[in-house]
C-alpha cells in the first residue's frame, strides 16, 4: 500500500487567496537576500518543487530570462498556473509542469540552469539523498544551487516525524485539534519571547503576520505540522556532500541548533 503523503498543494491553494503586492515584494526580497543579487536578468531559473508558485513568480519579476517550475503535487502545479495567468499571461518564458525531483528521466531532458532553487522540498520527497543528488546535473557550470533543508535534531527529528505521520493519516477533527494545539504553543512561545526581549507582545498580531519569505504564518504552520514525508540533515552534512561534488558554499543562513530550515547557496565550480 502506498504511504500517505501530506497534500501540500491544497494548503497553498488557500494561500493564493491572500497573495498581494506586499506578499510578492517580501518574497522577492528574501530571494535576493538568499542569492545575494539585485536581479536575475538574463538568468535561467529552475524552481524544483515550486509549491505555491510564489518564488517562480518572483524570479519572473526579477527578470529571469526563463523560468521552469515543476512540482509533484497537482494542486501545487495549479497554484503556479493561477499565478502565471494572473501576472504573466501568455508568457512562454515561464513553463510549469507536474513532475518529481526523483524522476531522473524527466530531469535528464530539462537541460541546465543558472539558478536551481529548491526551498524546503528535497526533505519531503521520501528520499532526501537521491533528491540532493538529482539536482546536481541541473546546475550549469558556474551556476548556483539554492536549497533549504530541515535541520537535524536527533531527538526532535524522531518526535516530529511521528507527529507529522500521525497528522497525515488522521481524520479532519484530529487534524484540527493537532494544528490549533501547535498554533497555541507557538503563540505562547512568541508572547513569552517578545516579553523577555522587552517588545510589545501584541504587536506581531496587530497586522496580518507574514514570515520574511512572504508566506502567511498560518499556512507555514499547516505546512510544518503536516509535512510528511520528512527527513533532516545537519549543515555540516549538506556542506560536505556538495563540496565533495564540485560546489563551493557561498551563503549559509543557519538556524543553529533550532528547528526549521538551514538555507544554502552553492556555486558550481
Amino acid at each position: 500500500m502506498k504511504e500517505k503523503r501530506f497534500e501540500f498543494g491544497k494548503n497553498w491553494m488557500g494561500f493564493l487567496e491572500s497573495v498581494d503586492e506586499t506578499t510578492i515584494v517580501a518574497a522577492e526580497k528574501s530571494l535576493k537576500n538568499l542569492l545575494m543579487v539585485e536581479n536575475l536578468s538574463g538568468k535561467a531559473f529552475l524552481d524544483a518543487g515550486s509549491g505555491s508558485g510564489l518564488f517562480s513568480l518572483s524570479a519572473m519579476r526579477l527578470g529571469a530570462s526563463r523560468v521552469c517550475s515543476f512540482d509533484y503535487d497537482p494542486d501545487s502545479v495549479e497554484c503556479g498556473l493561477v499565478l502565471k495567468e494572473r501576472y504573466f499571461p501568455n508568457q512562454d518564458r515561464w513553463r510549469i509542469e507536474r513532475a518529481s525531483v526523483l524522476d531522473e528521466a524527466y530531469l535528464s531532458v530539462l537541460g541546465t540552469f543558472d539558478v536551481v532553487y529548491s526551498w524546503g522540498v528535497l526533505h519531503h520527497t521520501g528520499n532526501l539523498a537521491a533528491a540532493m543528488n538529482n539536482v546536481i546535473p541541473l546546475v550549469k557550470s558556474g551556476g548556483v544551487l539554492a536549497i533549504a533543508i530541515y535541520n537535524k535534531q536527533p531527538l526532535r527529528t524522531r518526535v516530529w516525524t511521528a507527529i507529522k505521520k500521525t497528522y497525515v493519516v488522521s481524520p479532519p477533527p484530529v487534524k484540527f485539534i493537532m494544528l490549533w494545539t501547535y498554533l497555541a504553543y507557538c503563540a505562547v512561545n512568541w508572547f513569552i519571547g517578545d516579553a523577555l526581549r522587552m517588545k510589545n507582545p501584541f504587536k506581531r498580531y496587530a497586522q496580518n503576520p507574514e514570515s520574511r519569505r512572504g508566506m502567511k504564518i498560518y499556512r507555514d504552520a499547516v505546512d510544518w505540522i503536516g509535512g510528511y514525508p520528512f527527513e533532516t540533515a545537519s549543515s555540516d552534512e549538506v556542506k560536505t556532500y556538495y563540496e565533495s561534488r564540485g560546489f563551493t558554499l557561498r551563503n549559509l543562513i543557519s538556524i543553529g541548533s533550532g528547528s526549521g530550515n538551514n538555507e544554502y547557496v552553492f556555486d558550481k565550480k
